[in-house]
C-alpha cells in the first residue's frame, strides 16, 4: 500500500501579482555609472535605493575610496560584488563610536578586526551589531549590490 498525502495538498492564492526584481550585473554597471561619476566627485562614496520591501530593501553602492568604520544595531548586510575589489575588515570593536541616527554608528577605527578580501562576485553577510569597514585599493572602483535586512525586534 503507497500513501501519496496528495489529500494534503492545498493552495495559496495572491489576488495580486507580487514583484519580482531581477538584476544581472550589466544591468548594475549601468546603474552604477552615474554614482562612479558621484564618488568620485565627493567623498569617494555614492549608493542609492533600488526597492523597499517589508523588512529588508536593495541599495547599489560605488566605492573609491575607504569606508568609515560603522556599526547597525538592528540591520543585517548582504553584499554581492559587482565589481572590482576591496578588504572588508569586520568584527572587534567599533573604537569611539558615535550615534549618527537611531541605531547606526560611525568609529574611528576597528579594534581587533578580521580581514577579508573581496572580489568580483563574492557574497558576503554581516550580522547586525557587527563594525564592518570596506578599505579600496588605489585606483580601484568597487561596485556592489547590498540588502539590508531588519533584525526582528
Amino acid at each position: 500500500m503507497i500513501a501519496t498525502g496528495l489529500c494534503a495538498l492545498s493552495v495559496i492564492k495572491v489576488s495580486h501579482a507580487q514583484q519580482i526584481d531581477h538584476y544581472t550585473p550589466d544591468s548594475l554597471l549601468q546603474e552604477a555609472k552615474p554614482l562612479k561619476e558621484k564618488a568620485d566627485s565627493t567623498n569617494g562614496a555614492a549608493s542609492e535605493t533600488l526597492q523597499k520591501y517589508g523588512v529588508d530593501y536593495t541599495m547599489l553602492s560605488v566605492r573609491s575610496k575607504d569606508g568609515i568604520p560603522e556599526l547597525h544595531e538592528k540591520f543585517a548586510d548582504i553584499f554581492v560584488v559587482v565589481d572590482g575589489s576591496a578588504t572588508l575588515i569586520s568584527g572587534g570593536e567599533l573604537a569611539k563610536p558615535q550615534s549618527i541616527s537611531p541605531g547606526e554608528f560611525h568609529g574611528s577605527t576597528i579594534l581587533r578586526g578580521n580581514a577579508t578580501s573581496l572580489v568580483k562576485g563574492d557574497v558576503v553577510h554581516i550580522p547586525p551589531n557587527t563594525p564592518h569597514q570596506l578599505l579600496i585599493p588605489k585606483d580601484v572602483t568597487l561596485t556592489y549590490f547590498v540588502v539590508k535586512v531588519k533584525e526582528k525586534d
